[in-house]
């Protein structure tokens, strides 16, 4: 009797972690509880939180750099740095025929994220960008009975993201470092969904007011901006609203909602009771609704575990990633 041909699995991919502050280790967890690829190494020049993300995958090598990592021969890099160097250390490692996973943004302008795009497509390699709330249930569905006509035409978008809060590194209120404040750091997600849902329209014009502690912000390099206002006319029609913020006395920890009206009903994606993880989404006709989602909905690290599955599965440069340059540029026309 012949015995059947065993075939070996394929290898996992190789996963290196650049930046392990607290967000840097949460999608090393989710992405190591998924079970998809193997992590090798971690990077941080804080020593204590390169040893903390070691508990998370016993056996990983710590090295102290950009380049010891890229000597490992991984397979992908998730990078969980400052903003300045997003997109210099995503091309460094595309360049070497790494995949790359990105903390937003991916570059602080247009000009920068069109950079990194262009070198993964150059090299093939897949590349990702953290866009989490995307991959919320709420969002899902919202944009799935958006597309399917719903609402009929949308014509409003309302986009809010307060924050009674600011970020507690230092180098979120540096321009420089950061590239912009509030608009940058919580506009990014809002504007991106906004995009994705209506299937990235172009935008025709921009009007925005920016402030920083209450006072008008005229150049984008005198500071970060603790609040941002705009309002973005699409070729498509649409009128779309942003309002962000940092330590806006809110009442609560945050305000966050993307609204959709449109010309058979309209949509809601919130937060509950301030939260920053809890959500409903809800459909409008009227007085009535229909909720889509609840909480709890365990939403934080999906991007990256999506990003490391496909990785896993072979997968390659992705044409959706030249939706990131638009987005950066409708940024770049708030902020100008």
């Amino acid at each position: 009797m012949n015995n059947p041909t065993i075939q070996k699995a394929a290898p996992r991919p190789r996963i290196g972690f650049l930046g392990v502050g607290w967000i840097g280790r949460n999608r090393m967890e989710a992405i190591a509880r998924s079970g998809t690829v193997d992590v090798a190494a971690v990077a941080d020049p804080v020593p204590a939180a390169a040893e903390e993300a070691q508990k998370l995958a016993p056996g990983c090598e710590r090295v102290d750099s950009l380049d010891a990592l890229l000597e490992l021969g991984l397979d992908g890099l998730v990078i969980a740095t400052p903003s300045a160097f997003h997109a210099e250390q995503s091309v460094r490692a595309l360049e070497r025929g790494v995949a790359v996973f990105c903390q937003k943004p991916l570059g602080r302008s247009a000009e920068e994220t069109k950079r990194v795009v262009d070198a993964a497509r150059a090299a093939d390699r897949l590349l990702g960008v953290d866009l989490s709330y995307r991959f919320t249930t709420g969002m899902r569905r919202l944009r799935e009975r958006i597309q399917g006509g719903a609402l009929g035409d949308i014509y409003a978008v309302n986009l809010v993201f307060h924050n009674a809060y600011g970020p507690d590194k230092a180098w979120f209120y540096d321009p420089t470092l950061a590239g912009g404040g509030c608009v940058m750091d919580l506009g990014i997600h809002l504007v991106d969904l906004a995009f994705w849902v209506l299937c990235f329209p172009d935008v025709r014009r921009v009007s925005s007011q920016l402030f920083t502690q209450g006072r008008p912000l005229s150049r984008r390099c005198e500071a970060v901006e603790d609040f941002a206002a705009a309002q973005l006319e699409l070729t498509n029609g649409t009128a779309v609203q942003l309002a962000c913020s940092w330590k806006l006395p809110a009442g609560c920890d945050a305000v966050i909602e993307a609204s959709f009206y449109g010309t058979k009903g309209g949509a809601a994606f919130r937060n509950v009771n301030g939260s920053f993880y809890d959500f409903t989404a809800d459909l409008f006709w009227g007085t009535s609704r229909e909720r889509l989602a609840d909480p709890p909905d365990a939403w934080g690290g999906r991007a990256a575990v999506d990003w490391a599955t496909r990785l896993a599965h072979g997968a390659r440069f992705d044409p959706e990633s030249e939706r990131l340059v638009q987005v950066a540029g409708a940024l770049d026309r708030i902020y100008s």
